[in-house]
């Protein structure tokens, strides 16, 4: 209406339509439009007053330029509204129309349609107010890339962040994966760096702590929930996709990407991490906050910090809890390590629960193994009560205890079980067992017979003494000599040598 009343003044004074529009006030043709309502009306006369801005709304809602075009979204308004009231994108709008809906318009067709849909449905907010010490906030934002020290690479990183809700003082954390030991380690270390603890944090979903995002029935990582039940907390998940219940790290994120992150250099991840604390005690905590007016450093060190509760005496202890499967072999993974547990339990479903020392696993709530923690890739760790009973004999039953077995029997026992373990090939720690086992079935007298019968024709298996006892070919004496002369050495001439001489008397 200002401008409108602006136009009839000059009108009223005797100026052209062509002069109104070269002062930049209204284009010739809506100000002919114009004049001639005006005329109609009787306000051009300088003797009466113009009307309130009522009335001028009444007379000029007819006042056009040109046309109204309708929008080629139009046809699709239904469909574009429901998609946009999901959260859909404009130009995934766009692309679904031209690819399923014969939609010939422009992306700012579509834009255009949009904007006046979010004129028309305004989204209304409300600021959250909190009291000092109330709650923290919590979020992961992209991080610079910085070497490894042990393989020069380049690395991707995160960094986190938890912003007090009162104050906006930060801690930040650049880190290289969003794991849940690696989530709970931040928070330790957050509640140290404020030395206290506030008494509500909101987060988003990340499956380091939520397993299950739900608006109404959130499922807390096991792990975390430990977390908050050490250290005193309550757990406020977002509701799923709408991150702007936190958006007080939302903006410190930003802040630390803007800010902090450009025209940097780091030399690793432990110079990233100096540096930013550097930073979050100097530049960022005492700056002039533009919502508080005041320094979120100075804010937090002369209120907040005396609301916030106080460490636990004893820091708790941050386990990791996954759900592991026992394989055949007896063993767990974890992160790369194997652990193992009775064989009585294989391909049954267990808990493990990982310390920064120590690895246990529980089937339901009992206890059933408990290790050391092991960090180097491929790594065991294995008790050997939990492997069968077959298993463990023949650990047991090492080359070591195989020739001390073989000497209780007698020297040719000794002898043959040397000779099986001097094979240029096989292993034959198998057959060594089996050939002591021999003598539980035939007794130690018998085997060492076999055995020399073995030697002396120069075949030293556990075949050949096993064919030898279940014959009864070691209960046959010989008195050739050259079965006296093969046993005193157990080394001969060749399988089934015989004397020439003897040879040649048949």
């Amino acid at each position: 209406m200002f401008e409108y009343r602006q136009v009839l003044t000059r009108m009223r004074l005797g100026d052209t339509d062509r002069a109104i529009a070269r002062a930049g006030l209204m284009g010739r043709r809506k100000a002919a439009q114009l004049r001639r309502t005006a005329e109609a009306a009787g306000w051009l006369g300088v003797a009466k007053a113009l009307p309130a801005d009522p009335e001028l709304a009444v007379h000029l809602g007819s006042v056009r330029t040109l046309p109204a075009v309708a929008s080629l979204a139009e046809p699709h308004r239904e469909r574009i509204t429901r998609w946009w009231r999901q959260g859909i994108q404009g130009t995934t709008i766009h692309g679904a129309l031209v690819r399923s809906h014969g939609f010939t318009g422009s992306y700012s067709s579509v834009r255009r349609f949009l904007a006046g849909l979010e004129a028309a449905h305004p989204q209304v907010t409300t600021v959250l107010e909190f009291d000092p010490g109330e709650a923290a906030q919590v979020d992961f934002g992209k991080g610079p890339e910085v070497v490894d020290r042990r393989t020069g690479e380049l690395l991707g990183t995160w960094i986190f962040v938890m912003t007090l809700a009162w104050s906006r003082h930060a801690y930040a954390e650049v880190v290289t994966d969003q794991k849940v030991a690696t989530w709970l380690g931040c928070h330790r270390r957050a509640f140290e760096w404020f030395n206290g603890v506030p008494r509500r944090l909101t987060i988003d979903n990340p499956k380091c702590a939520i397993t299950r995002a739900c608006y109404h029935d959130p499922e807390v990582q096991r792990a975390y929930a430990e977390c908050a039940e050490g250290y005193g907390f309550k757990i406020e998940p977002c509701p799923v996709r709408d991150p702007k219940k936190k958006g007080r790290v939302e903006s410190s994120v930003k802040y630390v990407k803007r800010s902090f992150v450009p025209l940097r250099e780091f030399r690793d991840l432990v110079d990233a991490n100096a540096q930013l604390r550097a930073w979050l005690l100097g530049p960022a905590g005492n700056r002039v906050h533009g919502t508080t007016h005041e320094r979120p450093l100075t804010r937090f060190v002369e209120t907040e910090s005396e609301f916030l509760r106080p460490l636990p005496s004893r820091p708790p202890e941050l386990a990791v809890w996954a759900r592991v499967k026992l394989h055949p072999d007896c063993h767990v993974q974890f992160e790369k390590a194997y652990y193992s547990a009775s064989f009585r339990l294989v391909r049954q479903h267990l808990w493990l629960r990982a310390t920064e020392t120590t690895v246990q696993l529980f089937r339901d709530h009992e206890l059933v193994a408990t290790h050391p923690r092991r960090f180097r890739p491929g790594s065991r760790s294995t008790i050997d009560e939990h492997l069968p009973p077959e298993a463990i004999a023949y650990k047991l039953r090492d080359p070591q205890w195989c020739l001390r077995q073989s000497q209780d029997v007698g020297p040719a026992c000794h002898a043959l079980v040397e000779r099986l373990f001097a094979h240029h090939v096989l292993d034959n720690l198998r057959a060594a067992q089996g050939v002591i086992a021999l003598a539980r079935r035939f007794g130690t007298g018998r085997l060492e017979a076999a055995c020399h019968r073995a030697l002396a024709f120069d075949d030293p298996k556990y075949r050949t003494v096993k064919t030898i006892l279940e014959n009864g070919i070691d209960l046959d004496p010989s008195d050739e000599p050259a079965f006296d002369r093969l046993a005193e050495t157990y080394t001969g001439r060749g399988r089934f040598c015989r004397d020439t001489s003897k040879l040649l008397t048949h």
